[in-house]
């Protein structure tokens, strides 16, 4: 089906519903976690798009959600963020891979450690926060399909609670995510194909994001805060990872 084996479709399966969980715990992760897994199958930068579309699916289901929780924040991050998105495609056309790698490691890490050093020791004025975030979010996004970490420390270290942060980043994806999908299949990076295959993986996507909504319901800030590092350092983690072996 769609070209993959069983197996594979299995294995894409399992990851999709890994991904649907943390991505319902956390606001974000869904693609940190299943586009590495699709691209040992198909090339990365399909699997860059079926993240993508997975996304924008998901997202229709938070609407509601959305629209009750989130905080205004979350409109000039994505504004800046789509002015920026297509620096980030250009990147992904135009870089080599080893040069991907390298720019996927440094700002993997740079948002990990953001996130993990004590708040009260790193401050920066609430508009050049949004302003980097709204950056990064939108460049990283077009580039490796990965915008949370772009987003991820500003809504962490903006003190906000963790239900408005959550939903916030929601809101960006969800406006992201299209436009995107269609900048993307618009240069021919991926095409029906991925779509297809988003579709077919969604109700996997669909029911491991309504088990991390209820995991999330029953956590405390703190403990929704370790759960967003666990998810950062894991991309930290898999594109050092790629930086060294190649």
């Amino acid at each position: 089906m769609l070209g993959l084996a069983a197996s594979a479709l299995t294995l894409a399966a399992v990851t999709a519903l890994v991904a649907g969980f943390v991505r319902g715990l956390a606001g974000f992760g869904l693609s940190v976690v299943m586009v590495p897994v699709l691209a040992l199958t198909i090339a990365p930068k399909e699997a860059v798009l079926v993240g993508n579309v997975s996304l924008f699916l998901i997202g229709l289901t938070d609407i509601g959600r959305v629209r009750r929780e989130a905080d205004r924040s979350a409109i000039p991050v994505t504004l800046l963020a789509i002015a920026c998105m297509p620096l980030g495609l250009w990147a992904l056309v135009a870089l080599s891979a080893d040069w991907a790698r390298l720019l996927i490691a440094l700002v993997s890490l740079g948002a990990f450690v953001l996130v993990v050093i004590p708040l009260g020791r790193i401050a920066m004025p609430r508009h050049p926060a949004m302003g980097l975030s709204g950056f990064f979010t939108g460049f990283f996004g077009g580039f490796a399909g990965m915008p949370g970490p772009g987003m991820a420390p500003f809504y962490l270290r903006g003190r906000l609670p963790p239900r408005e942060a959550r939903a916030s980043m929601m809101a960006i994806f969800l406006v992201l995510t299209p436009l995107s999908s269609a900048l993307f299949i618009a240069l021919g990076v991926g095409g029906w194909r991925e779509v297809a295959l988003a579709l077919l993986l969604f109700p996997a996507v669909l029911a491991g994001d309504l088990l991390g909504h209820a995991a999330f319901g029953r956590v405390t800030a703190r403990q929704w805060q370790v759960s967003v590092a666990l998810v950062l350092g894991t991309a930290a983690a898999g594109a050092v990872w790629k930086l060294l072996v190649g």
